[in-house]
């Protein structure tokens, strides 16, 4: 198979299945490249997107969508399999008008199984997929990406308890950055920290597809995966809030190790029953502006200046934001009624007036 020299050669996600772990590092940094390039010049959501590189990058060398299912949460974290299911020379267009979405869009093309604007709709949407599967005996994987803020919203949490009695093989992966769009509030956050805390790191030491070339006999398939499933139950551990709903869980894995990503994955492909994978993340990983980003900033951008980070705002001169507008006037509006409150969807920052 030709190497991939440029993200633009990547027409199908079938492309990777065949690179080394250095190509597909290799392949991780270009990408990085071009997010920060294509996005420095339309604007939208960066950070999010170079923190989840690495972890779709290995999804798509486990899994083999559109078969399987992936299905993202926000759904603007999926820029990265945009890129890898052929529509790299559409991001000059992004979120513009009859261009290239910033989310996934089942009309945009046959990879994009969901598509949401909000957070927390990827479980139950998985679960639906999972017991569809399961009426019509179809065969296919069903993979739900939740970022750390999504978790915490009342549909994700409904979801993992429907989940966890329901018990269809699914795989949930737990994108972790301790951020989501800024610091997280919230009792499950404060579980989450705990898991955090621990540092049970897996590390498994052959994947299935070893075990498989390992098998000289070539004719104990099904007994070789029942073992590696055995084996890895040892790597399935107790975690407090997952356990509580029913989930079996692995990790904290490095969601920047290509390599301990896929292994994971790939135990994580022949569980039965749903699975929770916890991915620790870096939000904004490779562009030194964004990594060091606390409040928010580097989230969704407008165009900007790669080398120094400055804003290339395009609004007119003494022209504000719509969203700039309704603040300013609920802000001015609060001073003079101390009794308004606002609330905003989505929101993780403590505010006092």
């Amino acid at each position: 198979m030709r190497k991939i020299s440029q993200v633009y050669d990547i027409e199908s996600p079938r492309q990777i299945k065949d690179l080394t772990i250095d190509e597909l590092t290799q392949l991780c940094s270009d990408i990085r490249a071009f997010l920060i390039d294509s996005i420095s010049k339309t604007g939208g959501h960066l950070s999010s997107n170079l923190g989840i590189v690495e972890v779709t990058v290995a999804m798509h060398y486990v899994f083999d969508s559109p078969k399987d299912k992936m299905i993202f949460d926000v759904g603007h974290q999926c820029y990265t399999h945009k890129i890898l299911t052929g529509r790299s020379t559409q991001f000059a267009t992004l979120r513009k008008k009859g261009g290239l979405s910033g989310y996934q869009k089942r009309s945009e093309s046959k990879y994009d199984c969901w598509e949401a604007g909000h957070s927390s709709t990827s479980l139950s949407a998985a679960l639906g997929y999972a017991i569809a599967r399961d009426l019509k005996q179809e065969d296919y994987n069903v993979i739900a990406l939740i970022g750390d803020g999504s978790l915490t919203g009342g549909m994700a949490l409904e979801a993992l308890n429907d989940i966890g009695s329901k018990q269809k093989k699914m795989v949930i992966i737990f994108n972790d950055n301790n951020m989501s769009i800024s610091k997280n509030y919230s009792g499950v956050e404060k579980r989450i920290t705990d898991i955090r805390a621990s540092h049970l790191y897996i590390d498994l030491k052959h994947d299935v597809k070893n075990n498989l070339k390992s098998n000289k006999l070539g004719s104990n398939v099904l007994n070789t995966l029942s073992h590696f499933r055995d084996r890895i139950k040892d790597e399935v551990i107790d975690a407090p809030l997952f356990k509580e709903f029913n989930l079996d869980y692995m990790g904290p894995v490095d969601g920047h190790d290509i390599q301990s990503l896929i292994k994971v994955f790939e135990a994580a492909k022949e569980h039965d029953g749903p699975i929770v994978v916890h991915v620790l993340t870096q939000k904004g990983k490779g562009y030194k502006y964004a990594e060091q980003d606390k409040v928010g900033k580097w989230h969704g951008v407008s165009p900007f200046d790669v080398a120094t980070g400055k804003s290339l705002s395009l609004l007119p001169p003494n022209e504000i934001s719509w969203s700039q507008v309704i603040s300013n006037t609920v802000m001015d509006l609060a001073e003079k009624d101390k009794t308004i409150v606002a609330i905003t969807p989505a929101w993780r920052r403590e505010v006092s007036y």
